[in-house]
C-alpha cells in the first residue's frame, strides 16, 4: 500500500491491477485513493468514530472531484468527527430512510384500518394511490419540503374537494411521521398551506317545496308510485335529522319502542342515541318488515343487506323530479331538519343532541337563515328608522318625565356660546362661485356675544 502525497499526476498515473489497492496520502491522515481492477479511482476517508468504530466512506470519484476538492472534503469530515459527529452514519441513515410510499403503507396499516371507518379508509386508500404516491412517493419522508406540497395542492385547483382531502391526508401522515420518529418534531410541511374554500353550499329546501314534497310522498304511498321502503327512508331521515348512512344501516333490534329511543352502536361520530317522536313512532310501528330483514330499510332484492346508497340516491332524485322540485342531495334533508330544530326555539345543546353534532360550529353550519325572517327583520329596522326621522321617541323605552329633564338641565352649568352660535360658520363657505356667502370677520377669543354682533 504505497504512501505519498496524493497529487493529480500521482492519481492519473496509477494503473489498475488484479485486485483493489489503495494510495494513502501522507499530508492528511486517513485520506485514500482506491484503484479498482476496472480502473476506477475512488477517494475515501478512513477514520474512527468517537465510540471507536472504524469507518471508511467514499468521498467521490476522481474526475468528478479533483484531488484538492477531495482533500478539502476529507478535512471537513474529520472536523465533524472531532466535534463528536459521525458523517458516515448520517449518510447511511439518510440513504436507508423511509420514503413517502413506505409512510403511506404504514399509515394505512397502523392508522386508517385501525381508527377510521371503512368508508374513510377506502377514501384515503384512493387518495394515496391516485394522488400522493404517484407524485411524491419516491421522496424521503425527512426531505419533503413545504414548496413541494404547496405545488402539488395548487396543481389540483380544478378539483378542490379532492385537493382538500389530499392535504388533510398528508397533514395526518406527517404528524404520524413525527410520532414515529421519521421527522423531527414541529416540521410538518403541510403547515400554513391553505385548503381551497367555498364549494357548493347545500341548498335549503324551502317551506313551499316541503309542502310539494310531502304531497307527492302521500300520493306515492296511496297510489303505489314508489316502493314503500323508499318513501319510509325519506320520511325517517327528515324525522331524525339523520345522515343517509344512519337510516340505511338502521336495524330493528336497535329500536326500543317501550322507551321510544333508538341507539346506533356505531355511526360517523361513534355510538349515538336519539328519541323517537310521535310521527317517527307511527312510521316505525306501521312499517312492514320487508323480506323479513333485520334492516328497517333493506335492499329491495336481498333482505340480508341494507339498501345501497346508489338505490336511495336514485330514488331521491326521482322523487324530486316527480314532485317538480329542483335537485339537491340527500344531505339537504339533514340541513332542512337542522334548520327546523334551530328555528323551533330549543336550546342549542338540545339541537345538537337531536342532530348528533359534537360542536356548536358544526351544528350551525347546518342551520340556514330563511328569507322570511330576514325580510321581517329588515322591515322592523326600516320602520324604526322612519319613526326616529319623523320625531317619534316612544318606540323602544319610556322617556323620562319633563320635570326630571328640567331639573337636570338646571343643575348643569351654562356653557359659553360656541363659535357656531356666534356666527363664525356659514353654510357652503367652501364654494368659490358668486353665490358663496361672505366670510365673517374673525371674532376675538375673549369677546362677548354682544361685541360679536357689533362686529
Amino acid at each position: 500500500m504505497p504512501s505519498f502525497k496524493l497529487t493529480k499526476t500521482a492519481v492519473e498515473t496509477a494503473r489498475p491491477e488484479a485486485r483493489d489497492y489503495e494510495l494513502r496520502d501522507t499530508t492528511l491522515a486517513g485520506f485514500i485513493c482506491k484503484v479498482t481492477p476496472a480502473g476506477r479511482k475512488v477517494f475515501m476517508l478512513s477514520y474512527r468514530t468517537p465510540t471507536g468504530e472504524r469507518r471508511k466512506p467514499s468521498l467521490g470519484v476522481f474526475g468528478a472531484l479533483t484531488v484538492d476538492q477531495a482533500r478539502k472534503l476529507a478535512q471537513e469530515h474529520l472536523a465533524a468527527v472531532r466535534a463528536g459527529e459521525d458523517p458516515s452514519a448520517e449518510r447511511q441513515a439518510l440513504r436507508g430512510a423511509p420514503t413517502l410510499k413506505e409512510l403511506s403503507e404504514r399509515y394505512m396499516e397502523e392508522h386508517c384500518l385501525v381508527h377510521n371507518k371503512p368508508s374513510s379508509a377506502r377514501r384515503n386508500k384512493y387518495i394515496l394511490k391516485c394522488h400522493i404516491v404517484p407524485k411524491l412517493g419516491r421522496l424521503k419522508v425527512a426531505e419533503v419540503k413545504r414548496p413541494e406540497i404547496a405545488e402539488m395542492i395548487s396543481g389540483m385547483r380544478k378539483t378542490p374537494v379532492a385537493a382538500n382531502h389530499t392535504l388533510a391526508t398528508l397533514r395526518k401522515m406527517f404528524n404520524l411521521a413525527e410520532l414515529w420518529g421519521w421527522r423531527p418534531d414541529g416540521t410538518n410541511p403541510c403547515r400554513h398551506i391553505q385548503k381551497f374554500g367555498g364549494g357548493k353550499r347545500t341548498r335549503l329546501i324551502t317551506d313551499e317545496e316541503m309542502v310539494r314534497l310531502y304531497a307527492y310522498l302521500d300520493r306515492a304511498d296511496a297510489e303505489g308510485l314508489e316502493h314503500p321502503v323508499l318513501t319510509l327512508a325519506i320520511r325517517l331521515q327528515f324525522e331524525f335529522a339523520a345522515r343517509m348512512s344512519e337510516i340505511l344501516d338502521l336495524e330493528w333490534e336497535w329500536i326500543d319502542f317501550g322507551n321510544r329511543r333508538i341507539v346506533w352502536p356505531d355511526s360517523k361520530t361513534g355510538d349515538m342515541s336519539k328519541p323517537i317522536s310521535a310521527e317517527a313512532l307511527r312510521l316505525l310501528e306501521s312499517a312492514p318488515r320487508y323480506l323479513r330483514s333485520r334492516f328497517v330499510i333493506p335492499s329491495l332484492f336481498d333482505g340480508s343487506k341494507a339498501m345501497s346508497k346508489n338505490t336511495y340516491q336514485a330514488a331521491w332524485r326521482r322523487v324530486l323530479e316527480r314532485a317538480g322540485l329542483p335537485h339537491c342531495g340527500t344531505h339537504a334533508i339533514r340541513h332542512r331538519s337542522a334548520t327546523d330544530i334551530a328555528n323551533s326555539g330549543v336550546p342549542v345543546k338540545v339541537g345538537m343532541a337531536l342532530t348528533a353534532h359534537k360542536t356548536v360550529t358544526m351544528f350551525m353550519r347546518y342551520v340556514h337563515t330563511e328569507d322570511d325572517p330576514i325580510r321581517a327583520a329588515a322591515e322592523t329596522v326600516a320602520t324604526r328608522r322612519l319613526r326616529v326621522v319623523s320625531g317619534e321617541t316612544d318606540f323602544n323605552q319610556a322617556q323620562p318625565p319633563a320635570s326630571s329633564i328640567a331639573a337636570s338641565s338646571a343643575g348643569r352649568k351654562a356653557r359659553p356660546a360656541s363659535k357656531t352660535a356666534l356666527g363664525a360658520y356659514r353654510p357652503y363657505r367652501g364654494r368659490k362661485d358668486e353665490t358663496r356667502a361672505a366670510r365673517p370677520k374673525s371674532t376675538p377669543r375673549n369677546s362677548t356675544a354682544a361685541e360679536a354682533e357689533h362686529v
